[in-house]
C-alpha cells in the first residue's frame, strides 16, 4: 500500500512529511493548469480530495506544515500586523491626461526627448487602467516569498499570505523564470462579485460597501486571510520591479511573458505606433467599459522599447515614458441643501456644498467641493468665467455633480430653469465660523491680484489649524503614528488634563512621560483606549522617534511643500540642520542662501517664500526646537553614483545643446549623483555651455567656475 492510499491515522511521521511535499507540488501544478492555462487534468471532485486530505495529514501533524502549503492558499491564521517592506525599485505614480490634445503631446515629448521626428517609429502599449490595488509580488528562485502594496511608494505594506489566497497569482513559477522576479499589477474585485457581495450583507442587516475599489483594499488588508479568501479577489500583471535578468526587451514582450507564466494579463492591451490609432483604441476601450465587469478609469500609454524607457528615465515622482488617459468624470443632479465652510491647516477657508444623497458613477455622493469664494460665483483661477454669467451657486439650487478624475466630486454647473424664486447669492464669510479670526485674500506682491483662497489671520490661535496640523503630522506620509487618528486627535486636543493634552507635535512624544508621572488620570482607564491599546500606541510613538529627513519636512506642515518638494529639499540639505540654517540665513530674501534656495530644480520662488516665512515666525522655531528634543532626523540618502566623477556636485546646462537634449542632460547628471541647478552661484562646480550661451557663461567665467563645452562633459562623465 502506498503512502497515498495508507489512512491518515496509520502514517508514520516520515510517510506524513513525504505526502505533505507531494500534495503541495500536485494542488500547486493543478492550480497553474487550471487558473494559468485553462486546461485542467482531473475533475473538480478530485481536486477537493487531494485538498482533503492534505488537511487532514496537516490537522493530525501540525509542526509538518509547509510554508508552501494548499491550506496557505486559502486561509491562514490571523496575522498581528502588516509589516512593512521596502520595495527593491519604488512603486510610483503616473501622469495624467484628460484630452486627445494631451495624448498627442505626451507622444510629441517623448520624440522631444530622443532627438527624433515624429515619424510613428516609436511603439507605445495601451491597456485599459485597473481601479484596483496596486501589488508588487516577489518570486526568487521560482517560489513566491513576498508580496507588498504600494504604500508611499518606497515602503508598502506585508501582505503576502493575502495574496496568497488569490488563485490567479501563482505560488510557483515555472522552470526557466529569473531567480528573481518582481511581479507587478492591480488586484480587483469583479463587479459582479461586489454587487453579489453587498447583496448578502444587505440581507443579513449589516452596511454595504461603497465600490468595488475600496472593498478589493480592504478585503486584501484583512488581518485574517480566510476572509480574504472568501472575497474572490481577481489580478492582471502589467509591469515589474525588480529582475535578476530581463525575459524580454519591449513592455509587451514582458507582458506576454508574464502571461506565460500563469499570471492573468489584460486582453484589451494593443502595440501601437500612431497617435491616432492610439486616440480610437481608447474611445472603443471606453465604449466598452460599461460592459468589462471590472472597474477601470482610463487607459495606460507605454513606450513599449524598453532601453528607450531606459533614456527616457523618471521625473520626481513618474516616468517620462508612460502616461494615463483618464475617462471623462461621471456626472448627475442633486440640490443643493446647504453650504459650509471648512478651515485647513494652512488657514483656508474652503467652502463645501452639501448635496441631497446621488449616485455617481455608482458612489453615493453627499458632499462636493466648491474651492473658493470666486469659484462659486462663477469665475476661475486666472478671472476667466468658467460657467455662464448669473450662474453662481446658491442654496436651494439644482446642479450638475461630477466625480473628477472619477474620485473628487465637484459641481460642475447650475441648472438655471430650476433655480428657486427666493434662492439668494451665497455670501462668503469676512471672519473665520472657527475663531472669529478675520478672514483675508492676500494680494500677490508682484501681479496685485488677489490670493483665490480666504484665510483665516488666527494662525495656532484657531482650533481648526492647529487640529488640522497635528493631524498632518501625523499623517501617513509624515511621521504615520498608528493609533493616533482624527479621532484621537480630536480628544486629546479638546483635553484640559495636563497629563493628557496634546495642543502641539512635541507634546505627542512627551505624552507617555506625562501619563507615568500621573497619579490620577491614567489613559488605560478612559473609554476608547485600555491597556493594550495604550501599550500600543506608546510603541507606536516611540517607533517615530528617527525619521526620515523629507517625511520630518513635510510632516512641518509649511505651505506648498508636498512629497515631492519635501524630498528635493532633503537631497538638497542632506541634514535638517543645514536646512534650517540656511532658511534662517535667507531672512531677508536675498544672498547666497536665498540665491541658493532658488537654485533647487522644482523650487520656485513662491515655494522658497514660503520656507523662509515659516522659519522668520519664531512660535515655528521653538515649536520646532521642542520637537528636536524628542525626535531625531536622519541624513538623506544621497544618490548611490560609485566612480562618478560628478557625485555632489552642483551642474547648470546653459545654452542650444546639440548631443542630447536639456531634459535627457539632466536626467543623466542626476542619475550619476549630480544636482542640477537653474543658475550660476558661487556653489556650482561645473557649467556645461552649448552654442548661444549668455549671461550664465558669462557669471561662471567671472567667478571662475569650471566650463565645458558638450563633449568635454561626455567624455568627462565618461560617453
Amino acid at each position: 500500500m502506498s503512502a497515498q492510499q495508507t489512512p491518515v491515522e496509520n502514517l508514520t511521521e516520515e510517510q506524513a512529511a513525504a505526502e505533505l511535499a507531494f500534495l503541495a507540488a500536485e494542488i500547486a501544478r493543478n492550480d497553474e493548469l487550471y487558473h494559468g492555462n485553462d486546461a485542467p487534468e482531473i475533475s473538480d471532485a478530485e481536486y477537493d480530495a487531494l485538498k482533503r486530505r492534505n488537511d487532514a495529514i496537516e490537522k493530525r501533524f501540525p509542526h509538518l506544515i509547509r510554508a508552501d502549503s494548499p491550506s496557505i492558499r486559502v486561509g491562514a491564521a490571523p496575522l498581528p500586523t502588516f509589516a512593512p517592506i521596502t520595495h527593491s525599485r519604488p512603486m510610483l505614480s503616473l501622469d495624467n491626461t484628460f484630452s486627445d490634445e494631451d495624448v498627442r503631446d505626451f507622444v510629441s515629448s517623448v520624440y522631444r526627448f530622443l532627438g527624433q521626428l515624429p515619424d510613428g517609429s516609436i511603439a507605445f502599449t495601451a491597456e485599459p487602467k485597473i481601479d484596483g490595488l496596486s501589488m508588487s509580488i516577489r518570486y526568487e528562485q521560482g517560489r513566491l516569498v513576498n508580496a507588498a502594496t504600494r504604500g508611499d511608494g518606497t515602503t508598502g505594506e506585508n501582505v503576502t499570505e493575502n495574496v496568497k489566497t488569490i488563485k490567479e497569482i501563482p505560488n510557483r513559477l515555472p522552470a526557466g523564470a529569473p531567480d528573481v522576479v518582481e511581479v507587478r499589477g492591480e488586484v480587483y474585485m469583479r463587479k459582479s462579485d461586489f454587487l453579489a457581495l453587498n447583496a448578502q450583507m444587505e440581507a443579513e442587516g449589516r452596511q454595504t460597501y461603497v465600490n468595488p475599489r475600496n472593498t478589493a483594499a480592504g478585503s486584501l488588508r484583512q488581518l485574517d486571510a480566510k476572509v480574504t479568501a472568501s472575497r474572490n479577489l481577481k489580478f492582471f500583471a502589467y509591469t515589474w520591479g525588480e529582475m535578476s535578468e530581463m525575459p524580454a526587451d519591449t513592455q509587451m514582450g514582458m507582458v506576454e511573458k508574464f502571461e506565460e507564466w500563469g499570471f492573468p494579463v489584460n486582453p484589451l492591451m494593443k502595440r501601437l505606433n500612431k497617435v491616432d490609432d492610439i486616440i480610437a483604441h481608447y474611445n472603443e476601450i471606453g465604449l466598452k467599459r460599461p460592459d468589462l465587469d471590472y472597474e477601470i478609469d482610463g487607459v495606460v500609454y507605454k513606450v513599449d522599447r524598453l532601453d528607450l524607457q531606459a533614456r527616457l528615465g523618471f521625473r520626481s515622482r513618474s516616468p517620462r515614458w508612460a502616461t494615463a488617459h483618464k475617462f471623462p468624470a461621471e456626472q448627475a443632479f442633486t440640490h443643493v441643501e446647504k453650504i459650509d465652510i471648512q478651515v485647513g491647516r494652512t488657514g483656508a477657508l474652503t467652502p463645501v456644498a452639501r448635496l441631497t444623497p446621488v449616485t455617481v458613477g455608482g458612489v453615493v455622493v453627499t458632499n462636493a467641493t466648491l474651492h473658493n469664494e470666486d469659484y462659486i460665483r462663477g469665475i476661475g483661477n486666472s478671472g476667466e468665467r468658467i460657467r455662464d454669467d448669473e450662474h453662481d451657486i446658491r442654496i436651494g439650487d439644482t446642479v450638475i455633480v461630477q466625480r473628477a478624475g472619477d474620485v473628487i466630486p465637484q459641481v460642475l454647473d447650475v441648472v438655471m430653469e430650476k433655480r428657486p424664486a427666493d434662492a439668494v447669492p451665497y455670501e462668503f464669510p469676512k471672519k473665520c465660523p472657527v475663531c472669529g479670526s478675520h478672514a483675508v485674500r492676500e494680494k500677490n506682491e508682484k501681479t496685485g491680484k488677489l490670493d483665490s483662497v480666504t484665510r483665516c489671520t488666527g494662525g495656532f490661535v484657531c482650533r481648526a489649524q492647529a487640529v488640522e496640523h497635528l493631524k498632518h503630522f501625523v499623517s501617513r506620509n509624515a511621521f504615520d503614528i498608528e493609533g493616533l487618528g482624527a479621532k484621537q486627535i480630536d480628544f486629546f486636543f479638546e483635553s484640559s488634563d495636563p497629563a493628557l493634552s496634546i495642543k502641539t507635535a512635541p507634546e505627542i512624544f512627551t505624552l507617555k512621560k506625562r501619563q507615568e508621572a500621573s497619579e490620577l488620570t491614567k489613559l488605560e482607564n478612559i473609554e476608547g483606549f485600555g491597556k493594550v491599546s495604550v501599550k500600543k500606541l506608546f510603541g507606536a510613538i516611540d517607533e517615530r522617534r528617527n525619521i526620515t529627513l523629507h517625511r520630518f519636512i513635510y510632516a512641518l506642515g509649511i505651505r506648498h511643500i508636498g512629497e515631492t518638494n519635501a524630498k528635493l529639499l532633503a537631497r538638497a540639505y542632506g541634514t535638517y540642520e543645514a536646512f534650517e540654517a540656511a532658511m534662517k540665513e535667507a531672512a531677508d530674501f536675498s544672498g547666497d542662501a536665498w540665491e541658493d534656495l532658488n537654485n533647487i530644480e522644482g523650487i520656485g520662488e513662491v515655494v522658497a517664500r514660503a520656507l523662509v516665512e515659516f522659519f522668520k515666525e519664531p512660535r515655528n522655531v521653538e515649536v520646532i526646537s521642542r520637537l528636536l528634543e524628542e525626535v531625531t532626523p536622519q541624513a538623506a540618502e544621497q544618490i548611490s553614483a560609485s566612480g562618478s566623477p560628478v557625485a555632489g556636485k552642483t551642474v547648470v546646462f546653459t545654452g542650444s545643446l546639440e548631443k542630447f537634449t536639456r531634459e535627457e542632460a539632466k536626467a543623466r547628471a542626476e542619475s550619476l549623483g549630480a544636482k542640477v541647478a537653474g543658475s550660476v552661484s558661487k556653489k556650482t562646480d561645473y557649467v556645461v555651455a552649448g552654442p548661444g550661451a549668455g549671461s550664465k557663461l558669462d557669471k561662471a567665467r567671472e567667478l571662475g567656475v569650471q566650463v565645458m563645452d558638450e563633449d568635454e562633459w561626455l567624455v568627462f562623465i565618461g560617453g
